[in-house]
């Protein structure tokens, strides 16, 4: 059968802050396509980018499958990937042209190909997927193989006649228990482990349970998943875990869902699936505050082993959440934050400034939000705009030449806010000085109550007072 190469195109040291940060996680979706050709016995290799020096790392694999099928599957599930960074085109690009250059059919399924067909198609690239990746793999690859036209497959673009030629939408894949579980043997795990072991002590691994989200904030692109929401079975999902904890060595899972545990009764079957096997591991979730209301999704939660649970508070202005068409209340970010404290699990705020129509008074309302109710961890960036989106048609002709972050850690203002570039750049670090100097006092009153403390953060709370005394002039009218 048909010899195949994957590779993705997220490369850590391309990305300095991540670097930094060293918490990688395999191209899970690249793994998914891999095990669906394998499932269909066609012989399958993989180039993971993520520990690469650069694209020209992978040139000896392409060589080896000169004239062959090259495809290229990006982790639709991490949010770094959804990011369409430039240093990651740059070196798919790169990739591209050579694989061409040694006689091969190049596919690529990404965020960025999507958004960018013309691009990609002119760098060499001989088909685009669009939209959910592994049926339409699977039929391309059957089609190649046989010497088949692939108009009949959905879900393609491609060059034809000077133009582009797309086939008809490919449908999303309902029932995901039908996939093969990731093509894990394909990774190298211990490169994986020692790094995670060496900066935090502790070996987490990633697991999707979900693919899309309903929910309509207008910023937020879906160019893989969509606006739909479809699970696996919690029993699908812990045989995964199962494999991470006992073969893998993993003590942490990161489900990387939009959402997670949207599904009525889900969460509470995941709890008694864990139970049922013994399976003693510690993770943390991506969800929404108005869905975290429900104490005993808490209380599930928090038994099956939940430790930090980031949730896209966004804002502390209503306004501004409105104007996003987040649909969610200040109250509920509140009320959830409570509720996960409660239960010992810790919440974390995604924060997100440069919104159209905030000014100081709003920031200042999202700052206070933050220093009341004291989160565990933030996550700032400014406003992106991704076409697909409301919110990019909205600010489409304020944007500037720039479209994309170079980096993750870039957060430049690629249309014309409220305030210049520079300003934003500087409130990301007071927000941050800000909320450590909160959690700094609160550790610190702990201390005189004869809590559990943090003794680390309290030996920083003069720095960051100091910090934001220099600084306040940024939130001030």
């Amino acid at each position: 059968m048909a010899d195949i190469l994957l590779s993705n195109t997220y490369f850590l040291r391309f990305d300095p802050k991540q670097e930094s940060n060293m918490t990688p996680y395999p191209p899970l979706a690249t793994l998914y396509a891999a095990s669906v050709l394998r499932d269909e016995g066609m012989d399958v290799a993989l180039f993971d980018t993520q520990f690469a020096e650069g694209a020209e790392d992978a040139f000896p694999q392409i060589k080896a499958h000169a004239g062959k099928l090259f495809m290229i599957v990006d982790d639709g599930f991490n949010y770094l990937t959804k990011m369409c960074l430039v240093n990651m085109r740059e070196a798919c690009f790169t990739m591209i042209r050579y694989a061409k250059e040694q006689g091969c059919t190049v596919a690529v399924s990404s965020s960025d190909a999507t958004d960018h067909m013309d691009a990609y198609l002119q760098e060499g690239a001989d088909y685009i997927i669009v939209g959910e990746a592994e049926q339409t793999i699977r039929e391309l690859v059957v089609c190649l193989d046989a010497k088949q036209p692939t108009d009949g497959v959905s879900g393609l673009a491609c060059s034809a006649n000077g133009g582009m030629h797309k086939t008809l939408p490919r449908q999303v894949l309902t029932h995901l228990d039908s996939l093969p579980q990731p093509a894990w043997d394909l990774i190298d795990i211990q490169a994986y482990r020692s790094r995670w072991m060496q900066k935090h002590g502790y070996f987490s691994l990633n697991v999707a349970t979900t693919r899309g989200c309903p929910f309509k904030c207008n910023w937020c692109a879906k160019p893989i998943y969509g606006n739909r929401y479809n699970a696996h079975s919690a029993h699908y999902i812990m045989d995964q875990i199962e494999l991470h904890v006992k073969q893998h060595g993993a003590t942490h899972i990161w489900f990387c869902d939009d959402i997670f545990g949207l599904k009525p009764g889900w969460i509470h079957a995941f709890r008694e699936e864990a139970e049922r096997r013994q399976l003693v591991f510690r993770f943390k979730i991506q969800c929404r505050a108005d869905l975290l209301l429900n104490e005993n999704n808490i209380a599930d939660l928090a038994a099956a082993g939940c430790d930090e649970i980031w949730i896209g508070a966004e804002s502390g202005s209503q306004m501004i959440l409105d104007a996003m068409d987040k649909g969610t209340t200040i109250e509920q970010i509140r009320e959830s934050t409570m509720l996960m404290k409660k239960h010992g699990i810790k919440p974390c705020f995604f924060l997100q400034f440069g919104y159209p129509g905030e000014t100081r008074k709003e920031i200042r309302e999202t700052i206070d939000l933050v220093t009341g109710l004291l989160p565990f961890d933030i996550g700032i960036s400014v406003s992106y705009p991704l076409p697909g989106t409301v919110f990019y048609d909205r600010v489409q002709a304020g944007l500037k030449q720039k479209t994309n972050w170079t980096d993750s850690d870039e957060l430049a203002m690629m249309f014309a806010g409220t305030y210049s570039p520079e300003y934003y750049k500087k409130l990301h670090r007071y927000v941050h000085r800000r909320f450590r100097k909160a959690q700094g006092a609160w550790y610190l009153k702990q201390v005189f109550k004869g809590e559990p403390t943090d003794l680390r953060r309290i030996m920083l709370w003069p720095y960051y007072a100091v910090r934001v005394m220099v600084d306040d002039q940024l939130v001030s009218d």
